[in-house]
């Protein structure tokens, strides 16, 4: 009786190593514990760190999971092998001493873009419904007297759009209001799944995808 394989490997895959094994890339599990070890070291791609002579800091592949299920069968060519991830996968290397300062400057870019454009957002809204003179009127009705622009109102307002957009997004610094997924968090992961999608159908069709001949 031949021994079996359970294989898993998520839709994108980031190694910050050249050289890339299985073991990078995959969720192993088997009947017998000693293909397991041996598989895992089992080379699956070389990335180049130059290209043309230039050194490349990002490079992308995607990969069919047949040629990973060829790859095992030539070291055991009597195994059962039960694939129990993505039928594609997007693998991507990014040296290790670049991807942080990298990773820095986009959030520092969302960041500030994210900061600006939501304070514009706001202004405009609040300007195209009059909030201002909605305030006002309300207060003159109820107070008696004329608003001075800066009152209970404008200042419960105010706090309460903040506090809106903290308990909204489910953070509050570095720390969640509750152990739920962030709507941005939900929304990027969607957007990740669409371009990996994308990209690999995209690849597929154009032959650019590391397949079995």
């Amino acid at each position: 009786m031949s021994d079996t394989l359970y294989l898993k490997i998520d839709q994108n895959v980031l190694v910050h190593k050249p050289n890339v094994v299985l073991r990078d890339i995959a969720s192993l599990t088997c009947t017998n514990a000693s293909v397991v070890s041996k598989l895992k070291t089992m080379k699956v791609h070389t990335f180049h760190e130059t290209v043309c002579g230039k050194k490349d800091k990002q490079q992308i592949e995607v990969f069919s999971i047949l040629k990973i299920i060829e790859l095992i069968g030539k070291e055991y060519p009597s195994l059962d092998i039960q694939n129990l991830g993505e039928k594609g996968f997007v693998l991507e290397y990014i040296p290790k001493d670049e991807a942080k300062w990298w990773g820095i400057v986009k959030a520092v870019a969302v960041c500030i873009l994210v900061f600006f454009g939501s304070s514009f957002t706001i202004m405009t809204f609040n300007n195209d419904v009059g909030v201002a003179d909605v305030f006002k009127k309300f207060y003159q009705q109820v107070m008696g007297k004329t608003s001075s622009g800066f009152t209970t109102l404008e200042v419960c307002y105010s706090s309460g759009l903040a506090l809106g957009i903290l308990i909204f997004f489910n953070h509050v610094g570095r720390k969640k209001v509750t152990h739920d997924p962030t709507p941005m968090q939900v929304q990027m992961r969607k957007y990740e799944q669409d371009v990996d999608t994308t990209f690999i159908e995209n690849c597929s069709r154009k032959g650019t995808n590391i397949d079995v001949d």
